[in-house]
């Protein structure tokens, strides 16, 4: 369940002048509004002035629903109708101020991970996950979303601080003015740090690989343990989180933070405008190549490549990006395109093995 904060006003809950007009502009003044603190299977959680409630969307909603977007998510605020002390009618869903959303792996739609979010906690531990292609993936999403990142690098208790600092410093290199955390739930290092950048009214989602401590983080935050939480394997170094929905938790300070489960792939989708903001000096670099198209891979004239090999530009960097890149414009295909594509590529096997046995003696 959610912590309480008394006397609570809706700007406690994260509502403010945007969320506002939007509601005017919809005319759905004459509705209480709520916000989605908890998404279960086929119902939500939501909560305003008055309680908490159990909520569904209405058969019309469902009707008119295309995709995952169409439906409530965590950090929505909605226009209910109640039914009584317990449950509620979800009416409508207020226009998303900022959205966090990545691709699933097998699937044409998007999975959204929260909404309404204004900053993004990306989590690491420092024993076996700590990525810095993880964390650009990362970043892309927010950026797409209009979220600011800052890092979190969990479990420092685990190293020494000169391998801290060696770490910290390998980010400052990739990364530009970028906020880093430096966080251990065991010795309570980093934790007035991580208070500050909470503020009231504020929402924050946590995001990270299972088993980076996310959940024993907003414990720690929340001062009790809410959130079950379990411990990591030694013997295979995975999480054994047991987090699996999302959901909601307001602090004593008046922040509100959203624990998410796990996430195996961070694919991305949809993201032309984060991986651009994200790799701002490789398309700086691109504007200079000979071919307005280039791919920056193999051509000839390409000043992405050209920096790569003086040294100028990160050769991981530039790697990540290209991957990005190329799965972006894979995910953004239609589904006819992919078979499309899978057809030509069969067809070109076919051939092939056929071309091998003919030359055979």
């Amino acid at each position: 369940m959610t912590g309480e904060i008394t006397k609570i006003k809706l700007e406690d809950l994260g509502y403010d002048e945007f969320f506002d007009s939007k509601r005017k502009f919809l005319g759905l003044t004459n509705f209480p509004i709520a916000r989605v603190v908890a998404e279960y299977k086929g119902l939500y959680r939501v909560k305003n002035l008055e309680g908490e409630y159990l909520a569904k969307i209405t058969g019309k909603q469902m009707f008119k629903a295309i995709k995952r977007a169409d439906y409530p998510a965590v950090g929505d605020w909605v226009a209910i109708t109640k039914l009584n002390e317990e449950r509620a009618v979800i009416r409508a869903i207020l226009p998303r101020k900022t959205i966090i959303q990545k691709k699933y792996s097998d699937k044409q739609d998007m999975q959204i991970i929260a909404t309404n979010i204004d900053i993004a906690f990306i989590v690491e531990s420092l024993d076996r996950d700590f990525n810095l292609n993880r964390f650009e993936r990362y970043f892309v999403l927010a950026n797409k979303g209009g979220v600011k990142p800052i890092i979190i690098l969990n479990k420092v208790d685990l190293i020494s601080k000169s391998e801290l600092n060696q770490k910290i410093e390998q980010i400052k290199n990739r990364f530009e003015n970028i906020d880093i955390i430096s966080t251990s739930v065991i010795t309570g290092e980093g934790f007035n740090e991580l208070i500050n950048h909470i503020n009231r009214g504020k929402t924050y989602c946590f995001l990270g690989s299972s088993g980076v401590g996310k959940s024993s983080l907003i414990n720690k935050l929340l001062r009790k343990n809410v959130i079950k939480t379990k411990e990591i394997s030694d013997f295979t170094g995975r999480g054994k989180h047991t987090t699996t929905t999302r959901e909601m938790y307001f602090l004593k300070n008046g922040g509100i933070v959203i624990d998410n489960p796990g996430t195996r792939e961070v694919g991305v989708a949809d993201a032309v405008s984060g991986i651009e903001n994200i790799f701002d000096e490789i398309i700086d670099l691109s504007r200079k190549c000979k071919y307005a198209d280039c791919a920056h891979e193999r051509e000839s004239g390409c000043a992405v490549l050209k920096a790569v090999e003086s040294g100028e530009l990160n050769e991981a960097k530039y790697r990540n990006y290209i991957k990005l890149k190329k799965e972006n414009e894979f995910y953004e295909m239609t589904n006819y395109e992919k078979k499309e594509k899978d057809r030509k590529f069969g067809k070109f096997v076919k051939q092939a093995k056929k071309q091998l046995k003919e030359i055979k003696p």
